[in-house]
């Protein structure tokens, strides 16, 4: 044991550097030209728009969405895999108890042959005791193979946080365009009523000779054209508010939404904060690095796997060929077992494994990168699309 004990010694040995998030370009402003230095959005961003009836679908979207719920449950699965693999680290230790019986027919020589008898042989023994069993991660792939499950875990909460949040946009997106499209059915409605009252006129006018029958006709056709687009125009509401449905975990059914109008919601301002705080507050961002994490720990364990495994294991007890006699100090035993196991030939599976690895860091790297570019993207659009908002409302 004194070997191995001293190859202990050498234990979190890694094989790898270890992770560093890449460096990414961070410009210093936006280019829509919004004032840095601002302050992010409060986590209750819908409150500002100072709707309760939005306040309380956002509230059940949280609460009851199955894409949220299921994102909790991934977090869980995330959680008990990161536990299963920080145990294997740890020893394995067990208690075993044996009851062991065995009879057979004895025989007796006659000349050269072995003849049976009638009579039996029978053997009893006891034991008791512990066991005990660890793999020495030398080389450092039980480490590795735990942090990957910890980048993984990482991940689905970030994951979970970027679902909660597609999911309160979504409500907030559809419930905007409900009232837009509440908007358009009274809009339609009243112009339907105008068109009503000015058919009255000129059909009153053609009675009296100051109108022409192809004015009365031609009014009729608007009022027709009118009254034909307000159907649509609800059915498309209807569409709206059933999303709204999905969205918050509910049939159409249960749905109860009484859209309003858009000239009622209060607009909070626009801070969209500097940009270097923007990878840290990005979640989908923060998975991607994550994600890059654990990648890393992969090459780590594969690069491992070139290198011999080394197992501990003992068992210690008493064992006895009488039950009575079991826990004796004649009946005490011990074993210790160091054992090393080294692959000389499989064909290149590892060296393919390890390339595989190289690669799938190659790819999450790209990912992460992009990640990055499309979040200050996103924020550039929004803020020029509310920039050019604002000049066309003071034209």
């Amino acid at each position: 044991l004194r070997p191995a004990l001293a190859l202990l010694l050498l234990g979190g040995c890694a094989l790898g550097p270890a992770f560093q998030a890449p460096e990414v370009g961070v410009p210093a402003a936006y280019r829509a030209g919004a004032a840095t230095g601002d302050p992010w959005p409060s986590a209750d961003w819908w409150r500002g728009f100072a709707s309760p009836e939005l306040d309380g679908l956002i509230a059940d979207a949280r609460a009851n969405s199955p894409d949220i719920q299921a994102a909790v449950a991934r977090v869980r699965q995330a959680d008990a895999q990161l536990r299963l693999a920080g145990s294997s680290l740890f020893p394995v230790i067990g208690l075993s108890a044996s009851d062991q019986w065995s009879r057979s027919a004895t025989s007796r020589r006659v000349g050269s042959q072995l003849v049976p008898t009638d009579r039996y042989a029978e053997s009893r023994s006891y034991a008791f005791g512990p066991s005990i069993s660890w793999e020495a991660d030398l080389w450092g792939r039980l480490a590795a193979g735990r942090e990957v499950a910890e980048s993984v875990a990482l991940a689905s909460r970030f994951d979970e946080r970027s679902v909660a949040l597609s999911v309160v946009a979504a409500v907030a997106g559809t419930w905007f365009q409900a009232l837009a499209q509440q908007d358009r059915v009274d809009v339609a409605t009243r112009n339907l009523r105008d068109a009503e009252e000015v058919l009255r006129a000129v059909t009153a006018r053609a009675q009296a000779g100051t109108a022409s029958q192809l004015d009365v006709s031609q009014q009729a056709a608007l009022v027709a054209g009118v009254r034909a687009r307000i159907p649509g125009l609800r059915n498309q509401l209807e569409q709206q508010v059933n999303a709204l449905g999905v969205l918050t975990g509910r049939t159409p059914a249960e749905v109860l939404v009484r859209p309003g109008t858009l000239s009622n919601l209060a607009l909070p301002p626009v801070a969209p904060g500097l940009p270097s705080e923007l990878l840290a507050r990005r979640a989908d961002v923060a998975s991607a690095e994550a994600a890059l994490r654990g990648a890393n720990a992969n090459i780590r364990a594969a690069r491992a796997a070139f290198f011999p495994s080394v197992t501990l294991s003992g068992r210690a007890g008493f064992q006895n060929l009488a039950l009575a006699s079991l826990f004796g100090p004649t009946s005490l035993f011990a074993s210790a077992i160091a054992s090393a196991a080294q692959t000389i030939f499989d064909g290149g599976s590892r060296s393919a494994q390890l390339e595989a690895r190289r690669g799938r860091y190659d790819e999450l790297l790209a990912n992460y990168r992009r990640a990055v570019i499309e979040a200050f993207t996103d924020v550039e659009n929004a803020l020029q699309a509310w920039r050019y908002t604002s000049e066309q409302e003071t034209l």
